[in-house]
């Protein structure tokens, strides 16, 4: 039996706010066609080369690094790379979100995303699963699909990130012991780096949110961003 860690406990209640990332991804092909045409969206169909001299890092998630809300420059992806540049870690971060993206979508779309890159990326960041919780999916199904994500990353032998989510407290204790250890599980099994929960800090204060109360704001973005950086670093100096 594994609980809701103790260390995010604090967020079971602003958990609850997240029902909203469901209705991003199941308002039919309007609702995403929408979210396409926000400005943070719209960042992943105009992504510089990648530098030559540089490291490649790809960031293959949901809204939460497509940048949904928020200008492309200050998407999850953007703010990293300069949080790298200023640490001195010349990198290109690929921004590969997709809002509304379920892990089988993701998975659907992975080998699509890098055979359409310049070369083999040196770190694959993934951030999928909320909107499989949200939906209610089986973890068993969850589990399956980003195992299968983090096999063909590793079949390819592309060292990976994981930023984890957990289960909303109101979907039930059964749920959250199914699907709140995927994350922790696969890091162990890949030897991935592992962020274990992509909104720590940032959903509990409303300052770092979007006025949805879904998705952080640029400031909650740069938060994040603090936390992770020194995380992706040491993963790609290991490179």
């Amino acid at each position: 039996m594994t609980p809701l860690p103790n260390r995010l406990a604090p967020y079971a209640g602003a958990l609850l706010l997240l029902q909203g990332l469901a209705a991003c991804s199941s308002e039919n092909n309007s609702a995403n066609q929408t979210i396409a045409e926000t400005p943070g969206a719209q960042s992943n169909a105009t992504v510089p080369s990648e530098a030559a001299d540089g490291r490649l890092i790809v960031a293959f998630g949901d809204s939460l690094y497509a940048g949904y809300g928020v200008l492309p420059q200050q998407s999850f992806p953007a703010r990293l790379e300069k949080a790298l540049a200023a640490r001195g870690v010349a990198a290109t971060v690929r921004n590969a979100g997709v809002s509304g993206d379920t892990s089988s979508a993701g998975l659907r779309r992975l080998a699509f995303t890098l055979d359409g890159l310049d070369r083999k990326p040196d770190l694959v960041m993934v951030n999928l699963g909320g909107n499989d919780m949200l939906r209610g999916i089986d973890p068993k199904e969850t589990r399956a699909n980003l195992t299968a994500i983090c096999e063909e990353l590793k079949r390819r032998g592309i060292p990976i990130l994981l930023t984890g989510m957990v289960a909303a407290p109101n979907m039930g204790r059964d749920y959250a012991e199914r699907f709140n250890p995927i994350y922790a599980d696969l890091a162990e099994r890949y030897d991935a780096v592992l962020y274990p929960f992509f909104l720590d800090g940032v959903v509990t204060d409303q300052q770092l949110m979007l006025p949805d109360r879904i998705h952080p704001n640029p400031a909650g973005i740069d938060s994040i961003v603090t936390k992770v950086t020194p995380l992706v670093a040491s993963a790609v100096a290991d490179e």
